[in-house]
């Protein structure tokens, strides 16, 4: 355990972004899921909505450094092949 107040204090500051990253990774998870199921259930109105949700998840968390911009890059290419294959 940390003794001096900075290193405390870092310590916090880490876990709270952590549990930040943790949240934001989460609904981004949820939201490819959702895409991913509207998808597979063949429904083209649904997926379309949900493209652009994920879409903004995406870029959101590229941003906020939670994941690489690259990384959001190549999901978001290969989220919209999946959509235009299915249209």
């Amino acid at each position: 355990m940390a003794n001096i107040k900075s290193a405390k204090k870092r310590i916090k500051v880490t876990e709270t972004k952590t549990l930040k990253n943790r949240m934001i990774k989460s609904a981004l998870k949820t939201a490819i899921k959702r895409f991913e199921a509207a998808i597979e259930a063949k429904n083209n109105e649904d997926a379309k909505v949900l493209y652009t949700a994920v879409v903004k998840s995406l870029d959101m968390a590229a941003t906020k450094g939670v994941v690489h911009k690259n990384m959001a890059a190549r999901k978001k290419s290969r989220l919209a092949a999946k959509l235009h294959a299915m249209a």
